[in-house]
């Protein structure tokens, strides 16, 4: 199936959304946090119905990992300014809260641009192919067959580096220019940071996720070069810093998220 149709929702009588979560985009615990949340901004984007206000920023909380199957979505538009959208989402499956999505949606403002986040200087995509530093066959999560990789950034996962850096060149397989959806899907794909400082395979679950969407979209469909940092694991919990730029070194979209690192 298409992003889109793993990602589609149908409207309720009750105002709600209804959707499903497919099986191709599992990790190994439960699907990608990144699909997720792209689920759950797909109902936000349908109850505003406003594509002047684009996506400027989400943040879903993950209270439990959801199962293969139907789900529902609840956006409520919680104000609506002149120019500015606050909205919030609940994703629950068979009755159960599976997230709590907050985000905001704007219409451009006049002012400055000023940027301190130049792309950094790597070997432009199609080089390297499917370098990604992939898990063994047996641990391979089928969510990497939706997803295009080319490693430059930080070691291979497991190789006890010094540094919790990793990322390089990565894109939906499918032809499909790059918008809100699939960015969510994009910040979250790359293995985890803290995997290049370890010795063996660590689930790290998501808990709480930000991104932030940085230029006017949709993009034309191209890969994204990101990169993306851990400076701290401590008591179980890592946050992770990414940074997604467009092949023209356009900044796209920043993300955060503090996950768990699961018997290192």
């Amino acid at each position: 199936m298409s992003f889109d149709e793993d990602t589609a929702l149908r409207r309720l009588a009750d105002g709600d959304y209804a959707g499903r979560i497919a099986e191709t985009w599992w990790t190994p615990r439960g699907p990608l946090g990144g699909y997720v949340m792209a689920i759950i901004m797909r109902g936000l984007m349908l109850a505003l119905d406003d594509p002047g206000r684009q996506p400027r920023s989400l943040t879903v909380h993950f209270l439990r990992p959801p199962e293969a199957g139907p789900v529902r979505v609840q956006a409520t538009i919680e104000r609506s300014g002149r120019s500015l959208t606050s909205a919030s989402a609940r994703l629950e499956q068979d009755g159960a809260l599976l997230g709590l999505g907050l985000a905001t949606f704007s219409a451009p403002w006049p002012g400055p641009h000023l940027s301190e986040a130049p792309m950094p200087a790597v070997e432009p995509p199609g080089h390297d192919q499917e370098a990604a530093g992939q898990l063994p066959e047996e641990r391979r999560p089928p969510f990497l067959d939706m997803v295009t990789f080319e490693h430059r950034f930080g070691e291979v996962p497991f190789s006890g580096a010094e540094r919790a850096e990793t990322g390089g060149w990565l894109g939906l397989r499918e032809e499909r220019e790059v918008d809100a959806l699939s960015i969510l899907v994009l910040a979250d794909a790359w293995f985890p940071a803290p995997w290049a400082r370890l010795e063996q395979l660590a689930p790290a679950p998501t808990i709480e996720m930000t991104v932030y969407f940085r230029t006017p979209l949709p993009l034309p469909a191209s890969c994204l070069l990101g990169r993306f940092r851990t400076r701290l694991v401590s008591d179980g919990f890592f946050e992770e810093d990414g940074e997604l730029w467009a092949p023209d070194g356009t900044l796209v979209a920043q993300s955060r998220q503090l996950a768990l690192l699961l018997g290192a």
